[in-house]
Order: C-alpha cells, then structure tokens, then sequence
C-alpha cells in the first residue's frame, strides 16, 4: 500500500498537472519524460516535491486570506 496516496481522491489529477509544472519550471521535465520518475534522483525529486509544497501553501495562504474576513465576521 503506498502512503503517496492523496487523502482526496479527486484531486490526484491536479497533483500530477502541479508536478509536470514545477518539473517545467525547473527545466526538470524533459529528463523525466527521457528517464521516468522512477529514475530520477533523490535531489532531482526532492526538487519537484518541495517547490510543489511552496505553491500549495501559497495556495492555501491566499485561500485563507480571501475567505478569512468571512470566518471573522
């Protein structure tokens, strides 16, 4: 059972297009259509996985913001 599974089943679509984003952005993502994930090194998707994180937690920083006058209120 691999522990990589998203706790919203609906969203693994969204994950994946982020990843190929962030791949893109930084210039990783012609190695991975060469050489696959599974052969990709552990900085290269440590790489991906981190900057993923950054732009879901800005995501979410800015999804607060907007709805956080509404919770106040």
């Amino acid at each position: 059972m691999s522990r990589n599974t998203p706790e919203v089943p609906e969203s693994e679509r969204q994950l994946d297009q982020l990843k190929w984003e962030v791949a893109e952005e930084l210039n990783l993502d012609d190695d991975i259509e060469e050489k696959g994930f599974a052969n990709m090194t552990t900085r290269e998707v440590g790489q991906i996985g981190g900057n993923m994180v950054k732009k879901m937690i800005t995501f979410a920083e800015k999804e607060m913001a907007e709805q956080g006058a509404d919770v106040i209120d």
